[in-house]
């Protein structure tokens, strides 16, 4: 089993790394292997609504967002990590996001997700409401740790101080070998995932 940590700050060893690397260590404890995958700090295009991604199978922009998801693809669970930007998850991480989900929903589609927060101090429970929302949209279970899934401080040191936080991001890496595990099993026992019905409407009458 193998859990995928993106890393959505600009900054591929700061405060959002730190949290990250607490994730994995406990993972680690549990036997779950796990990567870190740095979306980078290059500009890039938002989803322009081209709808190309249904005919190619992904996105017209072959940047991070099409590596992300394709990595999906050979990963059991994930941990998107961002910086809090005016009460908002980073641009990049979001947009990275939003196409990857796009174009490649199936990738990520029933696996166990969590978002993970480094803030100075406010905005971060409003950040993980707006990353949560991708978890929601593909059936993901979502999940928690013993405190929301923030931590605080402006420089990699002062968000390794944060014990609390660092306990937060600990006790979240278990819940999430927990849960991997658990999905194991009841495969193993013949439990399978259930076939979601899929109907679009509008409000055009």
């Amino acid at each position: 089993m193998k859990v995928l940590l993106v890393n959505g700050s600009s900054r591929p060893n700061g405060c959002t790394s730190v949290a990250l690397g607490e994730v994995a260590r406990a993972l680690g404890e549990e036997g779950i292997e796990s990567e870190t995958f740095f979306i980078g700090n290059k500009p890039m295009s938002d989803c322009i609504a081209c709808r190309k991604c249904r005919e190619l199978g992904k996105c017209v922009f072959d940047d991070a967002a099409n590596e992300l998801s394709a990595k999906a693809a050979e990963c059991d669970g994930f941990v998107f990590g961002s910086p809090v930007y005016y009460s908002h998850p980073s641009a990049r991480l979001l947009t990275v996001m939003d196409r990857a989900f796009y174009s490649g929903g199936k990738n990520f589609f029933q696996k166990p997700a969590a978002a993970v927060l480094a803030a100075r101090r406010a905005g971060s429970v409003a950040s993980m409401d707006v990353i949560n929302k991708h978890f929601s949209i593909c059936s993901m279970p979502i999940v928690s740790s013993t405190y929301w899934n923030h931590i605080f401080g402006t420089q990699p040191e002062e968000v390794a101080a944060d014990t609390e936080g660092m306990m937060t991001m600990y006790n979240l890496g278990k819940n999430m070998a927990w849960l991997l595990k658990c999905i194991d099993a009841g495969k193993k026992a013949g439990v399978t995932a259930p076939e979601n019905k899929k109907i679009t409407t509008n409000f055009i009458r």
